[in-house]
């Protein structure tokens, strides 16, 4: 683990283990409420994170003060080649205003660090250090802004009730003509058809390579980095299939994992992924994909359906949701900062 220079005296970090898992479901929480007055961290996706699947690629640390508590955490994810996703979390109320600046400017620097290790372990000079912050959060803008990142995007957190009375026949518009939405196939013993599983990956590469910050993502590594989920479910991969020259071929896809229960007990869904090839739009494909998860929602008893859209999508995705009934619950930023290995 590279040094971490400048953190407060007697304060220690190290890999974090399971037993730090409340602790950091506690901090993660903490850092919402303060931001956006509610939380909703899921304790079995840090779980996973800091022990499980997750951990497998990713290199983490927590910082503890003298007396042991959990004061910062930070993860740095080997996302895909010449990308890497940093996560820093620094404590709220328990750290004088100086103590979380040289805290959170330290994991940055640790966070730059190893991605470029791990840029190395691929063979190249440099990669993108992707961050965020909720829009909301002066103080994790500042620390991004002080470690060189910028500000490259903002994106609409949105949610959509879902009622009973949606499961029912006929509740919600079919398709077009011409257009049918079914779950990626399994094999008897329940193993997904790899064939599909493969064109959903091409639907959603090719359907994004003209979006924002599009990056080519290897096929193992967006199967093992969606399974790393604990929300995975493969009965909640679609593909879209659209008539052309009397022929069905695939013209989207959609990703979706379940949400963990809210307040109220009842459990929820959400579009990871909804991508419409370039031969498909203007056909109402993305509509019924995402009816299909609103119903398939309504039918496991779900009470919502959130996602994530660009705000400043050209295609005005975020229209489509409004008018679908999705509303914004509140906003994140993306922040970039491409760094390259010194030449000596």
């Amino acid at each position: 683990m590279p040094d971490l220079a400048g953190m407060p005296s007697g304060w220690h970090a190290r890999v974090p283990s399971p037993d730090d898992v409340p602790a950091l479901v506690d901090l993660a929480e903490a850092h919402q409420r303060a931001v956006k007055g509610s939380a909703s961290v899921d304790a079995a996706t840090v779980e996973s994170n800091v022990a499980g699947t997750g951990s497998w690629t990713r290199q983490q640390v927590v910082v503890t003060d003298g007396d042991g508590a959990v004061r910062g955490w930070a993860a740095v994810h080997d996302r895909a080649a010449g990308r890497t996703l940093v996560e820093v979390t620094v404590a709220v109320d328990e750290l004088s205003a100086a103590d979380a600046n040289a805290l959170a400017a330290t994991l940055f620097a640790w966070a730059e660090e190893v991605g470029l290790d791990i840029a190395a372990g691929r063979e190249l000079d440099g990669t993108q250090l992707d961050s965020g912050a909720y829009a909301a959060d002066p103080r994790q803008r500042g620390w991004l802004a002080a470690a060189r990142y910028r500000q490259t995007r903002t994106w609409l957190q949105m949610s959509r009730p879902v009622t009973s009375a949606e499961a029912r026949d006929g509740a919600l518009p079919a398709p077009r003509d011409g257009v049918t939405i079914r779950r990626v196939a399994k094999h008897e013993n329940g193993t997904p058809v790899a064939a599909d599983l493969q064109t959903v990956h091409r639907m959603l590469e090719e359907s994004f390579a003209d979006h924002f910050n599009s990056y080519r993502e290897s096929f193992p590594e967006f199967l093992s980095r969606l399974r790393e989920d604990p929300g995975h479910r493969w009965d909640h991969w679609w593909i879209a299939e659209v008539e052309v020259d009397g022929e069905m071929v695939p013209g989207g896809a959609l990703v979706g994992t379940i949400l963990p229960p809210d307040a109220s007990g009842a459990g929820g869904s959400y579009v990871d992924y909804i991508g419409v090839h370039r031969l498909a739009r203007g056909r109402g494909v993305a509509k019924a994909l995402l009816h299909t998860v609103i119903r398939d929602a309504a039918e496991r008893g779900h009470n919502r359906v959130g996602l994530e859209v660009d705000a400043d999508s050209p295609t005005g995705a975020d229209g489509l949701y409004l008018s679908m009934g999705w509303t914004t619950s509140y906003k994140t930023e993306s922040w970039h900062r491409d760094v390259t290995t010194p030449t000596t």
